[in-house]
Parts: structure tokens; sequence; C-alpha cells
């Protein structure tokens, strides 16, 4: 029972701060493009966010494995993301927009490798634990949701604050354990070279992805004859995949962790060969259901595959960082492919690098 109530609680927690950044994170161009008509700037703005996370979830990931505590860095982060997140409100500039994306980057890198890692350790049966690990899919789902029902680009900014704040009270109950410390110096450095082969591939993929996650909510739009709300409603197929899935995952899909990831990589070229033939906006509905699909194999067997055989806080935090620089070079790559030629050019950049990336993968070993 006592494990039950903590199991729900990491979820609760979990939740709220996926659909805390979620609320943003998927309006940020048509945001972006309210201080700057320039689709390179567009791209910055949303690499701002990224590059902060970036140094953020390396260190204080490695941070939490040498405390040997994840709570306080869990807590501070929520904290954190209330008052960054807040802060968009006020964001009426290009400045003040990139300042404020910044302070939500270092924010949330914060918490999310020490969630990650204290989700995992809660659980003996570390299966269990994707059931508790999915509610971010599920938390995006809600934050994507609440976004296009609110459809006002500042009122989000509000919701996302409170939902931060609601967050952080789950945290009050949850116990504090204290796990052995991480002190080898150099182990930042040991993880990556130990796994390098699967973090090159999360890169190439996710350059991929975060490029036409750049443009797709612009296309909707512009190209596809989409409203505000379709965008959410586009991104609900994503999530709800997705939550579905690492549900399933826990119990009836029996493969390896380093095969799960494979399928996720390898399996998300078909998502952007079908984004780059669609006509209306309903029709991506099915291509991001996929995409979900993949993103819960990467997720999860990406994530386990690297907390059983490394320190666990670190080893996420560079799993979440790699996905972070993909976030930082994706966005400028697509802003660029974007001024040059079109946005269906940006799809053919991301067939051809997520290819790439799972030539790379099948290198990892299990």
């Amino acid at each position: 029972m006592q494990k039950l109530q903590v199991n729900n609680l990491v979820r609760s927690a979990t939740f709220f701060q996926h659909a805390g950044i979620s609320i943003v994170f998927v309006f940020m161009p048509i945001i972006a493009k309210g201080v700057t008509e320039s689709i390179f700037e567009i791209g910055l703005i949303i690499a701002s966010f990224s590059f902060a996370q970036i140094l953020s979830e390396i260190y204080f990931g490695r941070h939490s494995d040498k405390k040997g505590t994840r709570l306080k860095f869990i807590r501070i982060g929520f904290i954190g993301c209330a008052v960054a997140f807040g802060m968009h409100y006020f964001a009426d500039d290009i400045t003040l927009l990139f300042l404020v994306r910044i302070a939500a980057g270092i924010a949330s890198g914060i918490m999310i490798p020490a969630m990650i890692a204290y989700a995992y350790e809660a659980n003996s049966d570390k299966k269990r634990a994707a059931t508790v690990i999915s509610f971010h899919a599920l938390g995006w789902l809600a934050g994507i949701g609440a976004a296009g029902f609110a459809n006002d680009l500042q009122l989000i900014f509000l919701i996302s604050a409170a939902v931060f704040i609601i967050g952080l009270l789950f945290t009050i109950k949850l116990p504090n354990p204290v796990q052995g410390k991480e002190l080898k110096p150099g182990t930042t450095k040991t993880v990556i070279l130990k796994n390098k082969f699967l973090f090159l591939s999360l890169l190439l993929r996710h350059i991929g992805a975060a490029a036409v996650w750049t443009i797709l909510p612009i296309m909707i739009m512009e190209k596809l004859g989409g409203e505000l709300y379709h965008i959410s409603i586009v991104y609900v197929a994503n999530t709800l995949t997705a939550f579905i899935l690492m549900n399933v995952m826990a119990s009836k899909i029996h493969l390896s962790n380093v095969t799960k990831f494979k399928i996720g990589i390898g399996a998300t070229t078909f998502v952007f060969v079908g984004l780059s033939v669609v006509t209306e906006w309903w029709m991506a509905m099915p291509f991001m259901s996929l995409v979900g699909a993949t993103w819960a194999f990467l997720f999860i067997g990406g994530n386990f595959h690297l907390m059983e055989n490394n320190p666990r806080s670190t080893s996420t935090g560079i799993f979440s960082s790699t996905l972070s620089i993909a976030t930082v070079i994706g966005p400028i790559t697509a802003g660029t492919i974007a001024f040059l030629f079109d946005y269906v050019g940006v799809m053919y950049f991301a067939i051809a690098i997520i290819v790439c990336a799972f030539v790379v993968s099948l290198k990892i070993k299990k």
C-alpha cells in the first residue's frame, strides 16, 4: 500500500511537471512568430530553451548522484519552473522572450533527470517504473489539450505556472530516500564513452524530429488550413499513443531495452515520410500517433538500459541533455532549410538524418 501511494504521488508530480512544460512548448513557434517574422530567429528562440536545458541537466543530474538525493532537485525545479514559465506572460519582445526561455530551460533541467531516477528507484520491479514514467506522456497530452482549449497565447503562461505549483504540492508527501553517493571522478565522461552509439543515434534522431516540430505548427496553420486548436488535436494523437504504449510495455512487450530503443529510432523514419505528403491538417494525426509509439519505445528502452548499467541520475541527465542538444541544432537547421527552400525540405532532411541514426543504433550492444 505504501509503495502504491508513493508511485501515485510520483505519477501525479510527473504528470504536472510535463503538463506545465508542454502547455507552452507546442505553441512556442506561434508565440515566437508574434515577436519576430524571421523563421531563423524563431528557430533561435526555440533553441535557447534547449541550450539552457543541456547544461542544467548534465550539471544537476550529476550533482543529484553526488548528493545521493533526488527530492531536493525535484522541488527546486518545480519552484523555478513556476516562476520562469509565469514570467513568459511579460515577454513582449524578442530579448525578453530569449531570457525567459533560458530561465525555463535551466529550471526544468534541474528536476527532469532526478524525477526519472526517483521513479526508477521507487520500484523494486523496474518494469513497473515504465507505468510511472508514462505519466510524462499523459502530462504532455493534458498540457497540449489545455493550451488548445484556452486558445489564448497569454493565458497559457499563467496556466503553466499554476500547473507547476500543483505539481510541487504532490512532492510534499514523497519520502526522501538517500541513495549511495556516486563520487567517482570523470563519471560523466565514462558514461558517454561507454554508451556513445546510443547517445549518438538518439542525437541524430532527435535533431530530425526537433527540426520538424519547429515548422509543423506553422505548417499546419499556413499550409494545411488548420486553426490553433487543430495543432493541439494533432499533437494529442502523439502523446496519447505514447502513454498507452508505455503502460503496455511494462507487462506485454517482452523485448530487451536495446531492441526497444532500436525500434523507436528506426520506425521514426516512416513518420516524416508521411508528413512530407499530407495535404490536410487532419492527415497528420496517424503519423503523429506513430511518432508517439516510436517515442515510447526509444524513451523507455534507452533510459532503462542506461539506468541498469550506469549511475542513474547522471545517465538519464545525459540522455535528456542529448535531447536538448538536438533541440538546439534541430530548430536552427529547420529555420535555415525553410528559409532557403520550403517546409517540405525540412521533412526530407529529417528522413535522411534518422536513417543515419538507425544505422548507428545497430552498433549498440545488449
